[in-house]
């Protein structure tokens, strides 16, 4: 949908900037909770599961596709600021997932903040993506090697932040990664060194303030705010990342920040395919698959897990 000057009164109308996210987070769950109910849930094939983790347990949800077959599998971490979100809000996405790409999706009911600050919903994809490579016969994967990475926006940070954990902690690694206008940067005020901060932070719904108030939901120190697992993007070596689909939002506040993650992977020679959504606002992803910018995206996926990046 192009942003004409009707859709774009629309939008600044709609992004609510003065709302404190900080004072008002459960609220604002309980909205992303109704607003994202899945309608035709009795309709596809699910069923959830418990990953043991020493006396901790990570709830996740595994969707079958339509033609299941050996295609592999995809680990998803869902968005909504570290804050909000759950597997029941990412229904209708996981499912349009395993739907259009063919292959196992198990979406990861890791831990919110502010109740949980980081590194509480780290440890718990990191401890699903653990559990899940050492053992890809609990997704019906026939090797690691088949098992992806993925999620969008705060969603994106963790399947980041998993990988470089990974390479780091030496249990396991994956090959591939698919990263969704990731938040990937420590600051989203006017400090910011990316332009989209500004050009995008007030009037398409995700503002940059928005953004700055989950981040300081999810910190759990000032010294987190230098941890590249909390911030991908400052990690000093990203040599041995795995191969790279980063997709990113023209109207996107954290649009510059994914796409200067994306070129920092291939500078340190990893392989990256880029795509920016043309008119796309933060969030697209979560629309449903007849959106063109979404059915792109469920093409471009399809493709790269076939075929690597382009």
């Amino acid at each position: 949908m192009a942003i004409n000057p009707v859709v774009r009164a629309a939008l600044k109308a709609l992004s609510y900037p003065d709302i404190s996210i900080k004072k008002h987070y459960k609220l604002q769950r309980r909205l992303v909770d109704v607003t994202n109910l899945h309608l035709l849930k009795p309709l596809y094939t699910s069923f959830d599961h418990l990953i043991q983790v020493g006396a901790h347990q990570i709830p996740a949800r595994i969707y079958t596709p339509e033609l299941p077959g050996n295609e592999g599998a995809l680990l998803f971490f869902h968005g909504g600021g570290w804050v909000t979100g759950n597997i029941d809000s990412y229904d209708r996405v996981c499912t349009d997932l395993a739907r259009k790409t063919h292959r196992l999706v198990m979406s990861v009911d890791y831990r919110l903040a502010p109740e949980h600050r980081f590194p509480a919903a780290l440890e718990d994809c990191y401890a699903a993506a653990r559990e899940v490579f050492l053992h890809p016969e609990w997704v019906f994967a026939e090797r690691a090697e088949d098992i992806a990475l993925i999620g969008d926006s705060a969603g994106g940070n963790l399947a980041a932040a998993v990988s470089l954990m990974a390479k780091d902690r030496g249990e396991f690694m994956p090959t591939r990664q698919i990263l969704i206008y990731p938040a990937t940067y420590n600051d989203h005020t006017e400090n910011s060194p990316f332009p989209s901060v500004r050009e995008n932070g007030s009037d398409y719904l995700l503002t940059s303030k928005r953004v700055q108030e989950y981040m300081e939901l999810y910190q759990g120190s000032e010294e987190d705010l230098q941890n590249p697992y909390f911030a991908p993007l400052l990690a000093e070596d990203l040599s041995g990342q795995p191969e790279t689909l980063l997709i990113t939002a023209q109207y996107d506040p954290l649009r510059d920040e994914g796409e200067e993650y994306g070129r920092r992977l291939a500078k340190a020679g990893v392989r990256v395919e880029a795509h920016r959504a043309t008119d796309g606002l933060h969030g697209f992803f979560s629309l449903p698959a007849s959106f063109e910018q979404v059915a792109e995206c469920h093409r471009l996926i399809d493709r790269f897990l076939k075929e690597g990046p382009a």
